[in-house]
């Protein structure tokens, strides 16, 4: 398969590629150099905080639930 480079700098990976290798709109790629050689590979890793921030609605601060935790009693 081919494809062009964009002015841009650009490419678009061919739909079967895509279909065959799970890649999706919005997928991280990793590019790679080596002997004149371009790759690239699907980035599987998620970063962690980004997957779980904004799921726990604690309906109180952050302060009171590490007092909580501790076992005192929060001012606020």
């Amino acid at each position: 398969m081919k494809t062009i480079v964009s002015e841009r700098g650009q490419i678009t990976i061919p739909k079967p590629l895509r279909r065959r290798l799970g890649i999706r709109a919005g997928q991280q790629l990793n590019v790679h150099e080596q002997g004149g050689k371009v790759t690239l590979t699907k980035s599987d890793a998620l970063d962690p905080v980004k997957t779980v921030y904004g799921i726990l609605k604690l309906g109180h601060s952050t302060d009171r639930l590490m007092a909580e935790l501790r076992g005192k009693k929060c001012r606020r």
